[in-house]
């Protein structure tokens, strides 16, 4: 066993575990189901706890009320009894404590009497350890669950859900900087991991009166964020992004600049936006001038970056890394103008974080834009897409507007392939969940919150912006060869050439996995969503079909649940396999 998965077949069941970021995915196989399989129970001992506790379901085989009334969007159907009609269940417990996590799973069967009896069921440990490499590399990742059911249960009873939300986000991006944060709790949760790693690093160098920090910003409306930064002083440098709307008088972004000039010294403080954009999100500390620990990735210091959109963060304690990002800064502060001349602008830089005769770490590749010329770093990723044997998942924010170039082309290709591949990208009229077939579905959470019954009609829109904002791709995440694409790129010719950005290629299966899964909670979440939102659009009257699970074919004369998961190479039998094995 692997430190980032498990897994175990016995008579003919197999059930597997992946390590998430504070998530763990199970995959289940069935080499051959019978007729009366109904689905896989799951339930969780936590560490330090000596009982299992069942994980809960949405919705059951039959209500003591009318379906709409039942279903209404709470976990609240013990898996024993209402098993998951899934090949696979991601859980994110409320809380990831150090120790180790047991998942008991088991095949559930309804022979022709109706009541439920629990088959061949298998135990496996895992370690659900928040950091991915101690000391070198954590993965953190914003909620993006406004528009859900879990942003729903923990709205205070009796309050409406689009009120609350509309109080906790400000619609308009220029008054973020005066909107007051009231909620704590609540942006704690939406912010997750990546944001609690922003307020560490800004903590971090508070507290060592030795310490600096300097800074690369875009949306910059965070008022915690920037209050923190004030209170450095003159231990601040921070360059931010002065394009557009950014640029105005009245925006987050110029007051943030005039107030960090007053607590940190005008020389502390540069605007630019390089040849297009000032497109970085990066926190580099310094100790004594030494660079120690870096934040990048896709995550703005903003109400959307931080607490809306799904948005992903990388923290490096690792020395070269640190520096690396040192050089870029110091060079991008003192002439920006210039930057995509420097030699920092005009190759990959890679660091090894192995140790000698250990496997401590991944092998790190970094890109720094604005280039000469974009296939200096967009060439690999379409290479990688090209070469991938198994299966490509991915989360770009802007797709929808790549209509050129290495990214463009290989993910147009990948459709045609026999391999498997999700993806989520997000436009402005809403998401579009990108099917394996190349076609796509979009997601209107307004639509669904106007038209759609319980649950999903109580679920907050989640205000106007988008709402994805990742920009990752994960190549054959199940192989020891899998890579990950990620940073603050947007992985358009047109960014690469003009933009400040990074873009990291991370060679490293333990990363790669965090961030499958972390493809393929969004895309469940938006594809279960467009699949209502179809019904319920194509349906007239808007009358959503019923929530329930499906009884064997000798009990309700339909076909089986897990039928289409044994079409001989369908998209839903490469993915029952894919994850289980």
């Amino acid at each position: 066993m692997a430190d980032f998965y498990n897994t175990q077949t016995l008579d003919g069941f197999t059930m597997k575990l992946w390590r998430g970021e504070r998530m763990c995915l199970i995959g289940f196989d069935v080499d051959n189901p019978p007729p009366d399989l109904v689905g896989f129970a799951i339930e969780c001992r936590f560490p330090g706890s000596t009982d299992f506790k069942p994980l809960l379901n949405r919705i059951a085989f039959a209500y003591d009320k009318p379906a709409p009334d039942a279903v209404d969007g709470t976990r609240k159907f013990s898996s024993l009894q209402a098993p998951f009609q899934k090949f696979r269940w991601v859980h994110v417990p409320r809380e990831v404590t150090q120790g180790t996590f047991v998942y008991r799973g088991r095949m559930m069967h309804m022979p022709s009497d109706g009541q439920l009896v629990a088959g061949t069921t298998i135990e496996l440990p895992i370690d659900l350890d928040p950091t991915s490499y101690e000391g070198i590399l954590d993965v953190g990742f914003t909620r993006g669950f406004t528009s859900s059911q879990a942003f729903v249960d923990r709205v205070p009873a009796g309050v409406d859900v689009s009120a609350y939300g509309k109080r906790l986000i400000p619609s308009k991006g220029k008054d973020g900087l005066d909107h007051p944060k009231t909620e704590t709790a609540m942006y704690q949760w939406l912010g997750f991991e990546a944001v609690a790693m922003i307020f560490k690093v800004l903590d971090d160098v508070l507290q060592q009166p030795d310490a600096t920090l300097d800074v690369f910003a875009y949306d910059f409306n965070e008022p915690d964020i920037l209050a923190r930064m004030e209170a450095l002083g003159e231990r601040l440098r921070i360059i931010i992004d002065d394009a557009g709307d950014h640029g105005a008088a009245d925006s987050c972004e110029t007051r943030a600049a005039q107030r960090l000039t007053a607590s940190a010294g005008a020389g502390r403080v540069k605007r630019t936006h390089f040849n297009g954009l000032q497109h970085h999100k990066v926190l580099i500390a310094r100790r004594n001038g030494q660079p120690w620990q870096v934040l990048c990735g896709s995550t703005n210091f903003s109400f959307r970056g931080c607490y809306v959109q799904n948005n992903n963060a990388l923290l490096f304690q690792q020395p070269d890394v640190a520096q690396l990002f040192g050089q870029v800064f110091d060079a991008a502060f003192d002439a920006p103008e210039h930057f995509k001349a420097d030699a920092l602008a005009q190759q990959w830089h890679v660091i090894d974080t192995t140790i000698a005769g250990t496997t401590a770490g991944p092998r790190l590749h970094f890109c720094f834009s604005p280039h000469a010329s974009s296939a200096l770093s967009l060439d690999p990723l379409g290479d990688a897409i090209d070469q991938a044997s198994d299966a490509v998942l991915f989360n770009i924010a802007f797709l929808n507007q790549i209509t050129s170039g290495p990214l463009y082309r290989a993910i147009s290709q990948l459709y045609q392939r026999p391999l498997f591949n999700y993806g989520v990208s997000d436009k402005a009229s809403g998401m579009a969940v990108i099917k394996p077939d190349g076609t796509s579905a979009e997601v209107d959470f307004a639509y669904l919150a106007k038209y759609a019954p319980e649950p999903f009609r109580s679920e907050w829109s989640g205000g106007s912006g988008i709402s994805v904002h990742n920009k990752f791709v994960v190549v054959d995440f199940n192989l020891p060869s899998a890579k990950v694409f990620t940073g603050s790129s947007n992985l358009s010719v047109s960014g690469e050439e003009k933009n400040g950005d990074h873009l990291i290629l991370i060679e490293d299966q333990k990363i790669a996995v965090v961030y499958a899964i972390q493809a393929l909670l969004i895309f469940d979440h938006l594809h279960f969503r467009s699949a209502m939102q179809q019904a319920f659009s194509t349906s007239g009257n808007h009358q959503a079909p019923p929530l329930l699970l499906r009884k064997p074919t000798a009990i309700s004369g339909r076909p089986a649940w897990f039928e289409d998961y044994y079409v001989a190479g369908s998209q839903k039998a490469n993915d029952r396999r894919l994850f289980a094995h």
